[in-house]
């Protein structure tokens, strides 16, 4: 007898669960939005501009309140101090305003002399710049991406399905993006192109989860009429289920690896990730399929041929 995940047969009514369900996601939407203006966005060097310093400490333990002491009698303006990785490692993140050339140069030696002076023996890792047009025009190119990668998948699925499919879809990847970051902006989280990276990624995962839905939905609405569409939802949701828990536990698993094995430059990175499969897996049940009904009934039956 063969393994199985999920047990043939079984029923779990998902789609009569989905008032609750968006309740939820309109409240975790509205408290991402809300927290947008309330909390700001931590954005990195990558997209605020300005230079980074990993400065490692090789005596005693500190904190960043006598490293912001040191450096306040310094001439850098707008310095930031945020610890990197745990605590035993005594490593810190230094940012101040963007400078260039010699100045730059000055002013990194300048914030080691006086965090040596200061605080105690100290080495400078590495040292990174990005000018505020060029972070900016990150932003600009990172939200283009995002939206450009929506609205082709839109075409995508009126296209592979019908037009009917494809709001649910997209619904689903902006719901699982808009989260992901809000979970970001709620901790005071960095948002860098790491994170960008995994936004991108979270898209493609979801996208693929949803299709696989929508296929077998399309399979199985061939058999029944559109009055029966709640129970041809819930019966592919649930053949699908043992498929989904599959893939999504696997993925996790390496996404988890990364998070505590692959070290401080991926870790955010695996975070982001870490939420969005989490997240994906769940629009894809409880929101990309309710939406679809609601159009169904809405509208009509859909020619998902």
């Amino acid at each position: 007898m063969p393994f199985e995940i999920v047990p043939s047969g079984t029923k779990i009514d998902f789609i009569g669960k989905w008032k609750l369900a968006a309740l939820l996601s309109f409240g975790l939407l509205g408290a991402s939005l809300v927290a947008i203006p309330i909390q700001g966005v931590n954005l990195g060097v990558d997209f605020a501009g300005g230079t980074e310093m990993q400065v490692h400490f090789t005596g005693e333990a500190t904190d960043d309140f006598a490293i912001r002491n040191a450096l306040s009698e310094t001439a850098l303006r707008g310095a930031t101090v945020v610890r990197f990785g745990d605590e035993e490692n005594n490593e810190f993140l230094i940012r101040f305003e963007t400078l260039t050339g010699d100045a730059k140069n000055e002013a990194v030696d300048q914030a080691r002399d006086a965090l040596i002076e200061g605080v105690g023996p100290a080495e400078v890792e590495r040292v990174e710049s990005v000018g505020p047009r060029v972070g900016s025009e990150l932003r600009r190119d990172g939200m283009l991406a995002l939206l450009l990668a929506s609205g082709f998948i839109l075409l995508y699925i009126s296209f592979r399905f019908s037009m009917r499919f494809a709001p649910g879809a997209v619904f689903a990847l902006v719901h699982d993006v808009v989260l992901t970051a809000g979970v970001f902006v709620i901790l005071g989280m960095e948002f860098d192109l790491r994170i960008l990276a995994a936004l991108l990624a979270i898209l493609g995962y979801s996208l693929n989860d949803t299709i696989i839905l929508y296929d077998r939905i399309r399979e199985n609405m061939s058999l029944r009429t559109t009055y029966d569409l709640p129970d041809v939802l819930n019966r592919s949701v649930n053949q699908m289920l043992g498929r989904t828990v599959l893939t999504s536990g696997t993925t996790l698993a390496a996404v988890f690896s990364l998070y505590f094995l692959g070290g401080e430059v991926i870790r955010p990175f695996a975070f982001a990730m870490i939420i969005g499969i989490a997240i994906g897996t769940y629009s894809s049940i409880f929101i990309a399929s309710p939406t679809l009904l609601w159009l169904e009934r809405r509208f009509g039956p859909a020619n998902a041929s």
